[in-house]
């Protein structure tokens, strides 16, 4: 008996430190919250005093969000006018990787109006290595063939035609398929395409889209009629 009462003791000590350790900490939270209502109450009244100074803080952060929703629209027209002002050369084409080549279509298909295009070549891309929506709702499927030697490398053949009209409709949902090379396509090729509704964009239409300004649908023949109206820029 004599040996428990000082435990018990020490548990009633320890109890009585936690309790006051808790006062404190509500009392330095009470404190701070005085002050912070103190410094608010004193800034009310200053700026209630002082009204012109809040009116000339909201002009100025009203100034500044209008400068910064300018700054933002001029950077939007400077990255259309730069999109609308590429171009590419066929030696510049020719040297690029053909992962690059798929970049390039893209870009060149988002300067035309195609604010969705993307790269999706790749492995396992059954045949697509560019996919875009046109402003008149068409559906692009293209592949891209990229010869080092350009129109001097291996010509695109019926095998690779056969890959994408296999695939470009029926998986791709397509309104209309192009095959975009740097180099040269067989006769074959062209006759498979012809019977398929295959859209050809040789070395000689490839040099004259990248270099200039009209939309490829304005350089190629018999492209599908749209499926809307272009969209008011």
């Amino acid at each position: 008996m004599t040996r428990r009462r000082p435990t018990a003791r020490r548990r009633t000590s320890r109890r009585g430190k936690r309790q006051e350790q808790a006062d404190e900490q509500l009392l330095m939270v009470l404190g701070a919250g005085v002050i912070v209502i103190g410094l608010f109450t004193t800034v009310v009244n200053w700026l209630l005093a002082h009204w012109w100074v809040l009116i000339a803080v909201v002009v100025l952060a009203a100034l500044a969000g209008v400068g910064w929703v300018y700054q933002r629209q001029q950077r939007a027209r400077w990255a259309q006018v730069q999109a609308r002002g590429l171009r590419y050369a066929l030696p510049q084409l020719d040297a690029l990787h053909h992962r690059e080549f798929e970049h390039a279509v893209r870009e060149l298909m988002r300067r035309d109006g195609c604010r969705d295009a993307v790269q999706v070549g790749g492995g396992g891309d059954l045949g697509a290595d560019v996919k875009a929506t046109d402003p008149f709702g068409r559906r692009w499927v293209i592949q891209c063939k990229h010869r080092r030697g350009g129109d001097r490398g291996p010509a695109v053949g019926t095998p690779d035609l056969q890959v994408l009209n296999g695939t470009a409709r029926p998986v791709h949902r397509a309104d209309v398929v192009v095959l975009v090379t740097n180099g040269r396509v067989t006769k074959p090729g062209q006759d498979f395409a012809k019977t398929q509704r295959l859209h050809l964009v040789d070395r000689r239409l490839l040099g004259t889209w990248a270099a200039g300004s009209r939309p490829l649908w304005e350089l190629l023949r018999a492209v599908p009629p749209p499926r809307r109206p272009p969209a008011l820029s």
